[in-house]
């Protein structure tokens, strides 16, 4: 009970400091930096996972598809020394003709994406609440197994900030529909059309596509079904991940769970590699922004495989395609 009160007050002060902030952003319009290319942001009002990567990865795709030059820029969260964090490896690996720079000064970063790619779209990532860039689109996603942060600001629930913000996005997408049903997406989506009634709503669904390793091997699930597995990840959201792998009937005997943009040590290898030999397993599952960082096929003597995830629109699909199209044609044209 303390503790909850103790959480609430604190909400206060970083409540003030949100509402300050976007009044700032509001009345000036001198605030914000408008780059001489189109900007697309993709973003959360949550922190924690929103199933924002594979949806930037979509867009990025839809975009290359169409033969446009699109770099991701994002500010690099989880990074150390300089390296480039789990996302933006996992971002390399899946998207390798796409450029992705990494800087806390994301108007410097767009800049150089313009300069040394002759970036035709720019891409944020994970800049809803970055408002010093100008957006033409702006693309807010919503967890459908956790939408709204227990409905309280940081640090008492998960909420970046009120969702009465939600009014500033020009598209909202509800992801992993696929893990709630059609009356509980039907009065998620009127809840969210409260805030903000003249957005797009996009549902996206969340699809198994298989394993793949380190070395790039791909295989079904049926390579691992029926056999002993530990499956750990270091995402935001980790109950998901767990709740895929039990939904594909496989046999997790044991899950482990770090935290976010999680740094591997030697350590935490050894422990792996011990709870293995305790339970007697030859299979590791995780998410593919754990295997970027731990790169090899197998820890000790056990294999070591991501799951494949892609996103597959479900409902909303031609509206959040004509909002790409509708971007593509603003790009200014080469002299």
């Amino acid at each position: 009970m303390l503790a909850r009160v103790g959480l609430h007050l604190l909400t206060i002060p970083y409540g003030i400091a949100v509402y300050c902030r976007n009044q700032w952003f509001d009345k000036q319009s001198s605030a914000s930096t408008e780059i001489s290319i189109p900007v697309i942001s993709v973003g959360n009002i949550t922190t924690g996972g929103t199933g924002k990567t594979p949806v930037v990865m979509f867009i990025a795709q839809y975009l290359r598809q169409q033969q446009i030059r699109v770099t991701l820029v994002s500010r690099g969260y989880g990074s150390s020394d300089g390296q480039p964090n789990d996302e933006a490896l996992e971002l390399e690996r899946k998207l390798p003709d796409v450029p992705h720079v990494q800087n806390p000064d994301r108007i410097a970063a767009a800049r150089m994406a313009i300069a040394e790619f002759e970036a035709q779209i720019i891409l944020l990532d994970d800049a809803f609440q970055h408002r010093r860039i100008k957006r033409d689109l702006d693309i807010v996603l919503i967890d459908a197994t956790c939408p709204f942060g227990y409905g309280h600001l940081l640090p008492r629930g998960l909420l970046r900030e009120p969702l009465r913000n939600l009014k500033r996005a020009n598209l909202i997408g509800i992801t992993r529909v696929d893990q709630i049903s059609a009356e509980q997406y039907h009065n998620l989506k009127k809840h969210i059309q409260r805030f903000n009634a003249k957005a797009e709503v996009v549902s996206f669904s969340h699809v198994i596509t298989g394993i793949e390793n380190n070395s790039g091997t791909q295989q079904g699930l049926e390579h691992i079904v029926g056999k002993r597995i530990i499956a750990f990840c270091g995402i935001g959201n980790s109950q998901v991940f767990h709740d895929m792998l039990v939904q594909q009937g496989l046999d997790i005997v044991h899950f482990e769970s770090f935290a976010d943009h999680y740094d591997y040590q030697r350590t935490d290898i050894q422990r792996l590699v011990k709870l293995a030999e305790i339970h007697q397993t030859t299979v590791f599952v995780c998410t593919h922004k754990d295997l970027v960082k731990i790169q090899v096929d197998h820890l000790g003597v056990a294999e070591l495989w991501a799951l494949s995830i892609a996103v597959t629109p479900t409902c909303g699909t031609s509206e959040f395609t004509s909002a790409l199209d509708t971007i593509i044609t603003t790009i200014p044209t080469d002299e």
